[in-house]
């Protein structure tokens, strides 16, 4: 049984990664995906350094420094961009009132104007929620007119048993779009990648998005795309729209990279330009102790190991009527100080009423999650309610240590009863 909230995870860590249109062609999968998103300004330097054309752009943290690339382009069609990770940035709203996170400008005293009123301000989009994303930066860019629109990307996926280049004719759009109108325009071509990117598939794609004319040219496009996405680690490398301009030549206008969290040691520069004002700080909080979080919008607060686990205990928190209000994977090495900090971000939460620690001791032993708990309720001072099911390794010396530690701990073995008790607890 998968519940609401089940699913409502699932799509929440797929997201990160894997556009909305392939997350309903696969459906909800069950397993976490963590990755390096990056600014736009990043992904046009990286576009560039493989060869891949992109406009004239620059980056600006002032209205001033905004000014002052505007007058370095040499041209007076211009474009401003907030460089906030969200899509739909171009019909989101600044919570200053200000509309638009994209912005079609005339002169650098406009480019001034647009990133005066977009720096240091909340972009609202129907990605972000209500809460809103910081813009710190902007990007200024020449503006390009573009006679005809296409889709590409590079991207990791199971279901394909490695990556895949999802294109389309109908590009400039956002791509969920497409797949609802007409699926049939997009085209999905599995690579090896023990053998890359074969010629013939290069051209199959080209082909199939119309682009024979341009065969040579689209043909470095695809290898460029595709050495990028391996070099780096990537899961998603997507360029939406690849266009052509006026006058006959093609250019990348916008790009969405992600990269796998597990290469970070081959790829230090890269996420050293991690933008961490663009992410939970629960996340980032969570992330510095080896800690899997994601905030959800229920009652009971979940603390368990592995995430199969986590799952089956969100699964049957709501199949007795409960809520969850985050998941959180400790993992299978979690320490004393790490699980104390678990408890420090799950409390953050002012909606969470009641606590279940689900626990089974494989890897993980059952009296480190104990001794870890008992040291986070007497340093946090918590009026939270915490039911504990600890079964597997150490289980027994787990119980004991709740049992003598005198706090008000409700001890059970039995998963359905504990997840009742945590409902029952937290209305």
């Amino acid at each position: 049984m998968i519940g609401q909230q089940v699913k409502k995870i699932s799509v929440s860590l797929l997201s990160k990664t894997i556009p909305v249109f392939l997350q309903k062609k696969l459906g909800p999968l069950c397993y976490q995906i963590r990755n390096l998103n990056v600014h736009e300004h990043i992904s046009y330097t990286l576009l560039r350094e493989y060869g891949i054309p992109v406009p004239n752009f620059g980056v600006a943290t002032t209205k001033d420094e905004a000014k002052k690339i505007a007058q370095g382009l040499k041209t007076n069609d211009l474009v401003v961009k907030a460089q906030v990770l969200t899509g739909g940035r171009g019909k989101g709203t600044f919570k200053n009132g200000y509309k638009g996170g994209v912005q079609l400008v005339k002169s650098p005293d406009e480019v001034a104007a647009a990133a005066e009123k977009m720096l240091g301000q909340l972009l609202v989009t129907k990605q972000t929620g209500a809460a809103g994303r910081i813009c710190n930066k902007v990007m200024v860019t020449e503006r390009k007119y573009q006679k005809k629109e296409y889709y590409i990307a590079v991207m990791m996926e199971r279901s394909f048993n490695g990556p895949v280049i999802i294109a389309s004719s109908e590009g400039g759009v956002e791509i969920e779009e497409v797949a609802a109108k007409n699926p049939g325009a997009i085209m999905y071509e599995p690579i090896d990648y023990a053998k890359g990117l074969q010629k013939s598939q290069a051209e199959k794609v080209i082909k199939k998005l119309g682009l024979e004319k341009q065969m040579d040219s689209t043909l470095k496009l695809l290898d460029n795309m595709y050495k990028l996405f391996k070099e780096k680690d990537a899961l998603l490398i997507e360029i939406n729209p690849y266009a052509e301009d006026k006058e006959g030549k093609y250019y990348a206008l916008d790009a969405k990279f992600n990269f796998d969290d597990t290469a970070f040691y081959r790829q230090k520069d890269l996420f050293s330009k991690r933008d961490w004002s663009q992410e939970d700080m629960r996340e980032v909080q969570a992330a510095k102790y080896d800690l899997n979080y994601i905030a959800l919008d229920g009652s009971i607060g979940c603390m368990v190991n592995g995430a199969g686990l986590a799952m089956a205990t969100m699964d049957i928190i709501t199949l007795h009527g409960g809520v969850p209000a985050n998941f959180l994977d400790v993992g299978g090495g979690a320490t004393k100080e790490a699980v104390t900090e678990a408890f420090k971000i799950i409390t953050t939460d002012p909606k969470v009423k009641c606590i279940y620690v689900n626990i089974f001791g494989g890897i993980m032993r059952c009296d480190i999650i104990a001794e870890g708990i008992v040291a986070a309720m007497k340093e946090l001072k918590m009026s939270q309610p915490i039911v504990c099911r600890l079964q597997g390794t150490n289980a027994e010396a787990a119980s004991k240590i709740i049992s003598q530690s005198g706090l008000k701990i409700e001890a059970e073995n039995d998963l359905d009863k504990a997840a009742k008790s945590a409902v029952s607890k937290a209305k």
